[in-house]
This record gives C-alpha cells, structure tokens and sequence, in this order.
C-alpha cells in the first residue's frame, strides 16, 4: 500500500471524527469521486460504531485503523483491527430486505450496507485480534 496513515484511538464513538477525518483526508487528497466517498464514509462509520458499541465487553479498548491505497486500478483499503471479542461480521445472513422494518429482525443492516458499499471485505483473526478489510475502487 501506498500512503498508509495508520491511527490509534479508543473504541468510543466519541472517536469517530478523528477516525472519519482520517479517511475524508485520505480520499480526498485521491481526488476521489464524490459517490465513493460517500459509500466509503457510510462504511467506515458503521463498522467504527459497531466496534465501540460490541466489541469489548469491559466496555473499553482501542482500535487501530489504518488507511491506503493500492495502484492500478486505484483502490482505497481501510484496515480496523481489535483485541475485543472475536466476532466475524461477515458469517452472519444477509437480512431479508424484501420484509418490512417490522417484520425483519434486528442487526445485520449495517454489514449488510457495508458489504453493498464496498468492492471487497475481508475477515480474519490473527494474533488475537480481529482484522477487517474494507476496499473501494476509486
């Protein structure tokens, strides 16, 4: 990867500016269309908020978020890493988005967006750590 700005904060959402400032900083210094932004900052979002909201039980740890691109084509990558509770968030379902809000059962929207969102996602845990991968074609 080329560019790589990698950034350590705690797992709040009182964090999630820095981490989307981060990323805003990123693509547009790319030049990066505005649609993708918007896709890319829509998942950036949902995956920091459900790292801060799940992912340690005591309620508090940190996230590494590293952001770059790879060339040809342009492809930004965004990598978030925890020590939380392993949890891949990609082994769930899609929710059935043919029901109505009310008849759908809670969570999986979000990933689900993600996955919608983004050209690829990725899952691992490595280390003791969960590893997800988000990349958007620019």
């Amino acid at each position: 990867m080329d560019r790589i700005r990698k950034i350590e904060t705690n797992a709040s959402k009182e964090e999630l500016d820095t981490v989307m400032d981060l990323v805003r900083e990123q693509l547009e210094s790319a030049d990066c269309p505005m649609k993708a932004q918007m896709q890319t900052e829509l998942a950036v979002e949902e995956v920091f908020v459900n790292i801060a909201n799940y992912a340690y039980q005591s309620g508090s740890g940190k996230v590494v978020v590293t952001t770059g691109f790879q060339s040809d084509p342009l492809t930004f990558v965004i990598v978030f890493e925890d020590n939380g509770i392993p949890y891949d968030p990609l082994k769930n379902d899609d929710p059935d988005i043919t029901l109505s809000a009310e008849e759908r059962p809670i969570g999986g929207l979000g990933i689900f967006l993600v996955k919608k969102n983004m050209d690829d996602v990725f899952y691992e845990y490595r280390d003791g750590k969960n590893i997800l991968t988000l990349k958007k074609s620019l």
